[in-house]
């Protein structure tokens, strides 16, 4: 079952949609063969109300219904805007970790010359501690005992809302036979990157802090 589009987030990429075409609302309403009354109704009650006038404006703005409805699936997150009254909220450590939860995306920060490298890599999260996998000769390859940074970070483009958690630390490889085995069953242990990654990385936060973006 397909969630339903917020008509808030359709109706603001058609306004960002004919910005770019330089369009107004009467020539949007003549593209779609539509009344601009109509129009301006069926932006309020959205894409449930009539699927049909949506294809029809989705061709008036030379992009598919999907593309409109869900935006690209492949774009970098930040192109919605900002929600209504934006600010920040420092979170605790212990929201902190709720937040990155069990496993999951993250990137790591590694000082390297000319300049720091920041790579994703999928993380678990084991004692207070980040860590993840990577091959020996492999970009995300720390050397031992580097202060990294991890990031981990949560967007919501509809509703222009989101968190990111930032861990300072050391980088130590897991060497203990029983300690690799056991991170290899924990969920999210599998690398996305497929191949051959057996070296495990342990990051143990020194300092862990984030933020929060609310809109309202």
């Amino acid at each position: 079952m397909h969630d339903t589009p917020d008509p808030a987030a359709v109706a603001r990429r058609i306004a960002e949609r004919c910005e770019r075409l330089c369009l107004g609302e009467e020539d949007l309403a003549r593209r779609a063969a539509m009344a601009p009354r109509y129009l301006r109704h069926l932006l309020e009650a959205g894409p449930g109300f009539d699927p049909a006038g949506f294809v029809r404006i989705a061709a008036a703005l030379d992009t598919g219904r999907d593309e409109l409805l869900s935006g690209r699936p492949d774009t970098p997150p930040g192109q919605g805007g900002p929600g209504p009254h934006p600010r920040l909220q420092n979170l605790t450590e212990a929201e902190c970790w709720e937040l990155v939860g069990t496993h999951g995306i993250g990137r790591i920060g590694l000082p390297v010359e000319p300049g720091p490298v920041v790579l994703p890599v999928n993380y678990v999260v084991d004692r207070a501690c980040f860590a993840y996998r990577t091959g020996e000769h492999h970009a995300a390859l720390p050397a031992e005992g580097a202060a990294v940074s991890f990031q981990v970070d949560r967007i919501d483009e509809y509703l222009g809302r989101g968190w990111s958690v930032l861990a300072l630390g050391p980088a130590h490889f897991v060497d203990d036979p029983d300690e690799l085995r056991r991170l290899a069953g924990l969920p999210g242990a599998a690398p996305w990157a497929g191949g051959d990654r057996p070296r495990w990385v342990r990051i143990r936060p020194e300092e862990i802090s984030g933020r929060r973006l609310v809109a309202g």
